[in-house]
C-alpha cells in the first residue's frame, strides 16, 4: 500500500498524491518514510523534501521549515513557505 501524502503550505496545497517514499530533513537529521512507517511528528528544517510518486519522476519542493506528521501511511507536511522545484516560493 502507497503512502497518502499532502504538501501544503500557509496559503495552498503544493503538491499531493501517493508515493513509495518520502525524505526530509528534520532538525534532528535526515529521515525516511515508507510504507508502515510508525506514527511520528517531527520538526523539519529549511532543506528540500524529496517525494518518490507511486508513478513518474521524483518531486522535489524547499520548505523554510515546519512539521511532518506519519500516521496509518499518510504523510502530511506543512510549512509557511513550500514550493517545488523550479517553481516560485509560496
Amino acid at each position: 500500500m502507497p503512502l497518502q501524502v499532502e504538501l501544503v503550505s500557509a496559503d495552498s496545497r503544493v503538491w499531493s498524491g501517493e508515493a513509495t517514499f518520502v525524505v526530509a530533513r528534520t532538525v534532528d537529521g535526515d529521515l525516511g518514510v515508507l510504507p508502515g512507517h510508525a506514527p511520528l511528528l517531527a520538526v523539519l528544517a529549511a532543506g528540500e523534501i524529496k517525494i518518490s510518486p507511486a508513478s513518474g519522476s521524483d518531486v522535489v519542493a524547499t520548505v523554510d521549515g515546519g512539521f511532518l506528521s506519519v500516521e496509518h501511511d499518510r504523510v502530511t507536511v506543512v510549512s509557511d513557505s513550500a514550493a517545488l522545484a523550479g517553481s516560485t516560493a509560496r
